[in-house]
């Protein structure tokens, strides 16, 4: 096993925590501030990189850390240590109400794990994380925070942060559509990709969304009910007013006319 072993428990429901305990020399790495507390003997050091290639030149951090930043994330990790001699606990907090889910890595197909481009929270010291950007044309031109995701790899525990409630889908040779942002993360065997919703009238009309993001293959998805984005635009001013309409482009052009 090269990822460390690491114990967990999530606590919450809205707002959820992942509480980690940590035998001696054992360490998570994590996204930059989102650490809620951690015990008496926690050492932490912010680096470049997520310390999955030990031997990795000066030079491959920096590119490492830069592709981070094009996903919108910080450029640095923070890695977490117990320096202590027995197991110590470090705990780290959701950024916004939802899910936060754990994935054993070792029994994802192939060991990697496509997961949106804000998911990743933290994990155990060993697993790579890398920008993966999709081939579809669509996905870049309509797929908006569907065109640029993360790569998860390894075979330790991973923990991504979800909007919402979560379902897990098992496809099996199947297609399935999801709106566009509601897709956390998928299996590496299923094809991605962004198609129009349906015909213009549907498009138009409908509420629904001009695009919908479209898997295909065999393979687990996991959806969630409410991404950042959605949320946002619910509570943004006037979003509350503007009901199932806010989906279409009547509704858009509705607001225009409101004192």
């Amino acid at each position: 096993m090269i990822s460390h072993e690491i114990d967990y428990k999530i606590i919450g429901d809205d707002i959820q925590i992942v509480e980690i305990e940590l035998d001696p020399n054992e360490t998570v790495i994590a996204e930059a501030g989102a650490m809620l507390f951690m015990e008496d003997g926690i050492q932490f050091e912010t680096k470049m990189g997520d310390g999955s290639e030990a031997n990795q030149s000066i030079m491959g951090k920096i590119f490492q850390a830069g592709t981070r930043v094009i996903t919108g994330e910080s450029l640095f990790m923070t890695h977490f240590t117990n320096r202590g001699v027995g197991k110590r606990k470090v705990a780290f907090s959701a950024p916004y109400p939802g899910t936060i889910m754990p994935i054993d890595l070792s029994k994802i197909y192939g060991n990697e794990l496509i997961v949106q481009k804000d998911g990743f929270l933290c994990a155990a010291l060993g697993t790579s994380m890398k920008i993966h950007f999709n081939q579809r044309f669509g996905s870049g031109l309509f797929g908006g925070e569907g065109f640029i995701l993360q790569k998860l790899k390894g075979d330790g525990m991973a923990f991504v942060h979800a909007g919402g409630v979560v379902i897990e889908r098992q496809l099996n040779n199947e297609m399935l559509r999801i709106d566009t942002g509601c897709v956390v993360a998928f299996e590496q065997s299923l094809s991605f990709d962004i198609q129009r919703s349906g015909g213009l009238k549907s498009m138009v009309f409908g509420g629904e969304g001009m695009f919908l993001a479209t898997l295909r293959g065999t393979g687990r998805v996991w959806i969630q009910s409410m991404p950042i984005s959605k949320l946002i635009q619910r509570l943004s001013v006037g979003g509350g007013n503007a009901g199932k309409e806010s989906g279409s482009v009547i509704g858009g052009l509705g607001r225009l006319f409101e004192d």
